[in-house]
């Protein structure tokens, strides 16, 4: 529902941060959530494309990226059973 992180990026700002930035991966934004992130101080909220988030819930303050090439690839690593860790130490493109 937002209301842990929406506190938690004010304590940051009141602490002195000059910008807060939000990134998860399953946006389900639930109940208040899209309304406590739009009125937070909270400059953008990164959430991957995981889950489908309905229209009524993308917020001026929401970036979805996708994660497709990541899956895709340790799919066919998996597939050709090969290692899937250098997608965690590599720049993946």
């Amino acid at each position: 529902t937002a209301g842990t992180i929406t506190l938690a990026a004010q304590a940051l700002k009141d602490y002195g941060a000059k910008d807060v930035y939000v990134c998860c991966t399953h946006a389900i934004l639930s109940g208040p959530a899209p309304e406590r992130l739009t009125r937070s101080v909270i400059k953008e909220v990164i959430v991957t494309d995981s889950i489908q988030i309905s229209e009524e819930k993308h917020i001026e303050k929401l970036r979805q990226v996708t994660v497709a090439p990541l899956m895709a690839e340790a799919i066919r690593r998996v597939h050709e059973n090969r290692s899937v860790s250098p997608l965690f130490s590599e720049q993946f493109k």
